[in-house]
């Protein structure tokens, strides 16, 4: 991803500024684990977004004085000591390479940057990320900012740009394409290490191992999500990630998985027979929910509603359930289908936009229709990723393996 990718994104994001306002953005840091343990960092998927930056600590100040934008970098003074024990921060000279902002200053002096805008423009308002999911969850620096700009200058108002990035981050550019693509194919390898090595009996995360290597042996720094490999009744289970259970010979195992190249993100799941043979119970179930996938693909164009594509899939997975006698009313179904078919895909495995919208060319999105019958110990979903294109879709994983007859023929050879 080259600097000019991250001066549009903010040149984009400016025209939403309105006149005399100043947004900040937080890389963030990493969050305490234990003792002096810190977890991975991983930047704040906005401020990456519209900077390129990865490194922590690092703010994005940009003012609209009368029509004027103003871009400004604050990073870390550089600690020659610290750098013996963790590494140097970044450099003045890397962050204009990087994120094309000329203006390069330190922490140390944004309270004076700040405190001299203020006072010597009309600034009526601050835009900041204050994206928040749960109310339990912990306050940002974002929103710690928000409360101090709120007690200093209470004439100021306060407006989350979450929206506005998230809306431009919805439709994906040709550069973000690629590395989705990217992403996927070191999926893809990952998978079939873990079909070359899988058989009966073995533990659920023996069989993961073998995705993460591949992961590592290609530069991967962090999967797209922890991984869930179900064998057996665990595939009922939306997000079992314990992965210690012994498969037994004749169990399917769900796995959802993805690679994380470069911040953006593959995810797919599949569902193999741990021995190479369906059972004819299995086989009934699997090509239902692989009829729904694709009577998804074959709908996903732009124009439909986004909601429709799991109406579509509920439709196709209720007559075939009814047909297996799972079922004898379609509102049954919610016994065993309970998630949705879709979400957008791109610098978030779930990533940010609206879903009462309709489809435009750009958006990614993942088609994952699943079945999952507890008292038959069956658990089933199949996951593509979808890019809409101008008159229809193109599966970006369509190469990975996935019908019954790929399956065996491949496992059995």
């Amino acid at each position: 991803m080259n600097k000019e990718f991250f001066t549009r994104n903010r040149k984009n994001l400016g025209e939403k500024l309105e006149n005399n306002s100043i947004l900040l953005l937080f890389a963030d840091r990493a969050p305490y684990k234990s003792a002096d343990e810190l977890y991975q960092f991983t930047p704040n998927r906005n401020f990456y977004y519209l900077t390129g930056i990865d490194s922590d600590k690092v703010i994005l100040f940009i003012s609209n004085i009368d029509g004027n934008i103003s871009e400004t970098l604050f990073i870390e003074r550089q600690d020659p000591i610290m750098a013996k024990w963790v590494g140097a921060v970044i450099s003045e000279e890397e962050a204009k390479d990087i994120s094309g902002i000329d203006n390069i200053k330190y922490l140390d002096e944004l309270e004076g940057t700040m405190s001299s805008v203020l006072s010597r423009n009309k600034i009526e308002k601050t835009y900041l990320d204050l994206e928040r999911q749960e109310i339990s969850t912990s306050i940002t620096e974002a929103q710690s900012f928000a409360k101090i700009m709120a007690e200093k200058y209470p004439y100021i108002s306060i407006k989350n740009i979450y929206y506005d990035i998230a809306e431009l981050r919805t439709i994906k550019s040709e550069e973000e394409i690629q590395l989705i693509r990217k992403a996927i194919e070191i999926t893809n390898e990952g998978i079939m290490n873990m079909l070359d090595n899988m058989k009966p009996n073995m533990m659920e995360y023996e069989i993961e191992a073998h995705f993460d290597f591949t992961l590592r042996k290609n530069g991967v720094k962090d999967k797209a999500f922890t991984t869930i490999a179900a064998s057996g009744k665990n595939a009922t289970i939306l997000h079992y990630v314990d992965n210690n259970s012994k498969s037994e010979d004749g169990d399917l195992v769900l796995f959802d998985l993805g690679a994380q190249y470069k911040y953006y993100n593959g995810d797919i799941s599949r569902t193999f027979p741990i021995n190479g043979k369906f059972t004819e119970r299995q086989r009934d179930i699997y090509n239902i929910v692989l009829k729904a996938q694709k009577a998804v693909e074959e709908a996903a164009k732009p124009g439909l509603p986004y909601k429709e594509l799991n109406e579509i899939a509920k439709k196709v997975l209720a007559e075939g359930c009814k047909e297996l006698g799972l079922i004898k009313k379609d509102e049954e179904l919610s016994k065993y289908y309970y998630h949705g078919v879709s979400h957008y895909l791109g610098l978030d495995t779930h990533d940010v936009g609206e879903y009462n919208l309709e489809l435009k060319p750009g958006m990614v999105i993942t088609n994952e229709p699943g079945l999952y019958i507890e008292e038959e110990g069956i658990g089933i979903r199949i996951e593509d990723d979808l890019l809409i294109t101008e008159d229809g879709c193109e599966n970006l994983s369509k190469y990975i393996i996935k019908s019954v007859e790929e399956i065996e023929t491949y496992m059995n050879k």
